[in-house]
């Protein structure tokens, strides 16, 4: 079973971008457990000072990233930049490493999205994490309150989901067929 997170880059109750990992979560196909981490709003402002010392919430975080075997994000962009919810909980595992060689891929639900994307895939490139190229699309969504139900009825949305998790799934399999045997 592979197990696929997916995170929000978005605290809004209707957010098109967690809308889009729900309906992500229900065409998942058999052998992929996709689940949607929801609490990035507990996850407290990133404070060096705390290292150490860290909310559970950030505890929480790291564990479900340390259990996934790739991570989808899907985020607005605000201001030409990544959102400060995503970029806040990259920078509590900046540290702990939780992305390190793991498959990510990036979902784009506005064709407004000139910018983020590409600083989001520089950041998690620096991180060490494998921005997976066949899972770094836009999805076809033209409704920026759409919901899930709204994106599972859009056929073409619906297909750019089912490759993303394909294309994550082979990755992840790619990646244990290389992994170095343990001693």
């Amino acid at each position: 079973m592979v197990k696929i997170l997916g995170l929000s880059g978005s605290l809004r109750a209707a957010s098109v971008n967690t809308a889009m990992l729900n309906a992500m979560a229900q065409v998942a196909q058999e052998g992929i457990h996709f689940s949607l981490y929801a609490d990035l709003a507990s996850v407290p402002l990133f404070n060096p000072d705390l290292e150490g010392h860290e909310a559970p919430s950030v505890h929480a975080l790291r564990a479900a990233l340390r259990e996934a075997d790739a991570v989808v994000i899907a985020s607005p962009e605000y201001a030409h930049g990544v959102t400060g919810v995503i970029k806040n909980a990259l920078d509590w595992i900046v540290g702990s490493g939780e992305l390190v060689d793991k498959p990510v891929g990036l979902l784009i639900a506005s064709s407004r999205s000139l910018y983020a994307p590409e600083a989001l895939r520089k950041t998690l490139v620096v991180m060490g994490a494998q921005v997976v190229e066949g899972a770094y699309l836009a999805v076809p969504i033209n409704n920026s309150h759409a919901s899930d139900a709204d994106i599972l009825a859009i056929p073409d949305a619906v297909a750019v989901l089912l490759d993303v998790l394909d294309v994550l799934a082979a990755a992840v399999q790619a990646r244990s067929e290389t992994a170095p045997l343990e001693a």
